[in-house]
């Protein structure tokens, strides 16, 4: 009888350990915005789509959608939320009557302002980093996101 060999698994690569690493920061840093965003009265979906909406130009409710990487009909439950608390506006949509369109009130502005600076804010442990670090992070990731 033959004797089975078993292959030790091959060690993770250095981007799949890159990726386990920014993903932990990641949770990390959600749960803490999640946190501020929570005391503003927003879940971190209504947060992320008033992020997306642009002060100065208007945008389809089915844009807002592909943006946020959801349903349509998903988006409709963020909105109605936004809406409920006067941050967002529905109008017909100039091109297209039939569509509707999402525009920002004055306190939806306000607000956005607020989301934007929390949710830019770098995790602890990065902003713990030497400037040199930080840097070199900062380099790294932009040649990353040129590559997408």
């Amino acid at each position: 009888m033959r004797a089975m060999v078993v292959k030790a698994p091959a060690p993770p690569s250095a981007a799949h350990e890159a990726q386990k690493l920014f993903f932990e920061i990641g949770m990390t840093q959600r749960a803490k915005v999640g946190t501020a965003l929570n005391g503003l009265g927003l879940g971190f979906a209504q947060a992320h789509a008033l992020r997306m909406l642009d002060p100065e130009e208007p945008m389809p409710m089915s844009a807002l959608a592909d943006r946020l990487f959801c349903d349509a009909s998903n988006v409709t439950g963020i909105v109605d939320r936004l809406e409920a608390r006067g941050l967002v506006e529905r109008r017909a949509y100039e091109g297209d009557r039939r569509v509707k369109a999402l525009t920002l009130t004055e306190a939806g502005v306000e607000l956005r302002a607020t989301v934007i600076e929390l949710m830019s804010e770098p995790p602890a442990a990065i902003a713990a980093l030497p400037a040199v670090d930080q840097r070199a992070l900062r380099d790294i990731l932009r040649r990353a996101v040129e590559l997408l």
